[in-house]
This record gives C-alpha cells, structure tokens and sequence, in this order.
C-alpha cells in the first residue's frame, strides 16, 4: 500500500498503531502541515481504528479518514461511520481498487 501510494507522489507518514499516529497528526498540523488522507486499520495495538477515527475527529472533522479491515460486519462499519470514518474497504483489496478509493477522497 506505502509503495503504490509512493508511487503516485503521495507523501507517507506511517505510525505503528493509534496513539502514535494521533500523535503524528498532532505534529503535522503543530508545525503547520496538512494532512490530506487518513488511513487506519479497525485491529491496531495501543488503540483500535475506531477510537483512533473518534479521538481524531475531536480535532478534525473534514479530513477524509478511510479504514482498513477485515471486519465486515455491517455493525461494525455503523460504528466506523458515527465515529466518523468516511470510507471503508475490506481487505484483501487490489492496489488499484485503493488508488481509486484514495484518488476520489483527496479530491
């Protein structure tokens, strides 16, 4: 996912699991940065997606946040999306079909 998003010029900032990618996004915006696109997995360490998705809009709410998963339950994705998730896609997943996902959302 990292090298076809590279790829494509997008610049990647990766964070181990939900606290440190909150964090990250902390610094992006603290040192006058944008962040573009958002995209979180529902199974992380230290904090899973849906909280990081929750916490994260406290600070943004329009920034596009797409989540990762193998989760397909339709309960889970309800939770995603009140929490504030604006896209979901279930993996395994072509890297095409994330290209085109990433390119609607950052437009």
């Amino acid at each position: 996912m990292e090298f076809a998003l590279k790829k494509l010029g997008y610049a990647i900032r990766q964070a181990e699991n939900g606290k440190v990618g909150l964090q990250s996004a902390h610094d992006i915006r603290g040192s006058g940065g944008e962040i573009a696109m958002v995209i979180v997995d529902v199974n992380m360490p230290e904090m899973d997606g849906i909280t990081f998705v929750s916490e994260f809009r406290k600070d943004d709410r329009f920034t596009p946040i797409l989540v990762l998963t193998t989760e397909s339950e339709d309960g889970k994705i309800k939770e995603g999306k009140t929490a504030g998730a604006t896209g979901w896609m279930i993996k395994p997943f072509k890297p095409n079909d994330l290209l085109s996902v990433v390119e609607k959302l950052i437009r």
